[in-house]
């Protein structure tokens, strides 16, 4: 008996159209990640795509709804794995964690998804790191996605630090968030500056010494031993 043909499922209109936001929400990131908000239009994310501009139009207001679903798209996901990363760690230390252990929670499970994601997830790095450094309106984006997890990472550190002022606490996290978001933004600086010797986008390097160097940081602030 000759075998069936196999029937090749056909691809909804929901589908297509999860396929094309999807695509609209890629090309935009690269954009604004490249030129800011300001430096891209409704209709140079539509051409780039390939379709009409008015459809952009449909589904997003303007174009700053646009770039606030861009950034909430992959948010929402680092921000859940890192506070699942932290929940995890204070139960695996018997809520007795350290410095190094809880910075490594915080910043080893996001910059994963920057060595393993792909593009995509680097040119939402770049976006996160002109964010974080835009006062005008990116501390309210950052505050809104970010908050959770970042007053999350400072509970364990004052558990890990409890004789430390909390003041020397939370500048420690502002030192660590800055080192973070320069490395985000891979301008190519450390590159030239080492001759070659580091690059901006060897996150896996970054994932090896930041931890470390953080700890004994807060650990020189604080006036304890690391």
């Amino acid at each position: 008996m000759p075998d069936r043909p196999t029937t090749r499922r056909r691809t909804t209109k929901a589908e297509q159209r999860a396929e094309t936001m999807e695509q609209i929400l890629d090309e935009a990131e690269l954009q604004f990640s490249k030129h800011g908000l300001h430096g891209v239009t409704l209709k140079d994310v539509a051409k780039r795509v390939g379709v009409h501009h008015t459809l952009l139009n449909y589904y997003f207001a303007d174009k700053k709804a646009l770039f606030d679903a861009v950034f909430a798209r992959r948010a929402v996901i680092t921000s859940e794995r890192r506070m699942r990363a932290l929940d995890d760690y204070d139960a695996a230390t018997g809520g007795k964690p350290t410095v190094e252990g809880a910075l490594h929670a915080f910043l080893d499970t996001d910059l994963d998804l920057y060595i393993e994601g792909g593009d995509g997830w680097k040119n939402y790095g770049a976006l996160g790191a002109l964010v974080a450094n835009t006062p005008e309106w990116g501390a309210e984006l950052m505050d809104e996605h970010f908050d959770p997890v970042v007053l999350r990472l400072i509970e364990l550190l004052k558990k890990a630090l409890p004789h430390c002022a909390e003041a020397d606490i939370f500048w420690g996290y502002h030192f660590v968030t800055g080192a973070l978001m320069v490395t985000l933004a891979r301008t190519g600086r450390i590159d030239k500056l080492s001759g070659g010797l580091c690059a901006s986008d060897d996150f896996a390097a970054v994932k090896a010494r930041m931890a470390s160097f953080m700890a004994a940081g807060f650990h020189q602030i604080c006036g304890t031993p690391g």
